[in-house]
């Protein structure tokens, strides 16, 4: 019920595209990813499908027409390079677990920084959390929310994050927009 009611928050906010995205096989695209997903997650897929809100996250899904904004290419991608990262820079605090990792779920336009969920063993993915990466440096910030509440807080602006500060002090945003893929990339021929 609170995923759907920030569903609705969130739609009012940042009024969807008009035609609904292309529908996802969801039991594939786990397969392929090796974990289940969060409902949340899959609420804002069915929704948006891959695009960007207020020309700064973009929303990874799976299959897009698009390596930049398909979950699967950017999991593998973000994979490797963490690795080899982790071999000179430490890891931050909630990836310590054993068997904990981090998928990530959305991207900043720009920047090179990610939102990750952080997956921990043996937990339900509906409890997965939000860590924001900066990308071109160590810092990781903790969101103990989902990905939903969490990019409803972004644009709404309540979020306790150092980071997305200029949503509001550069591009003073009077209403908010979603974007797909294919509006801001050119159409991938779908």
């Amino acid at each position: 019920m609170i995923a759907l009611d920030a569903l609705d928050a969130l739609v009012r906010l940042c009024p969807p595209p008009a035609d609904p995205p292309p529908a996802v096989d969801w039991a594939q695209a786990e397969r392929a990813l090796g974990a289940a997903l969060p409902a949340d997650y899959k609420q804002l897929v069915e929704t948006y499908g891959d695009g960007l809100f207020d020309e700064t996250i973009w929303l990874l899904v799976p299959d897009s027409a698009y390596d930049d904004c398909d979950l699967h290419a950017q999991t593998a991608e973000r994979d490797e390079i963490l690795t080899g990262l982790w071999e000179f820079e430490a890891k931050p605090a909630g990836l310590l677990e054993a068997g904990a990792r981090v998928v990530p779920w959305a991207l900043e336009e720009g920047t090179g920084a990610f939102l990750y969920w952080l997956v921990r063993p043996g937990q339900h993915p509906d409890e997965w959390t939000v860590l924001y990466n900066e990308g071109r440096g160590p810092l990781w910030e903790h969101h103990a929310v989902g990905c939903l509440a969490f990019l409803l807080a972004v644009l709404a602006g309540t979020a306790e994050t150092d980071y997305f500060g200029h949503l509001y002090e550069e591009l003073k945003l009077t209403e908010h927009r979603f974007e797909t893929a294919d509006q801001t990339l050119g159409s991938s021929g779908r």
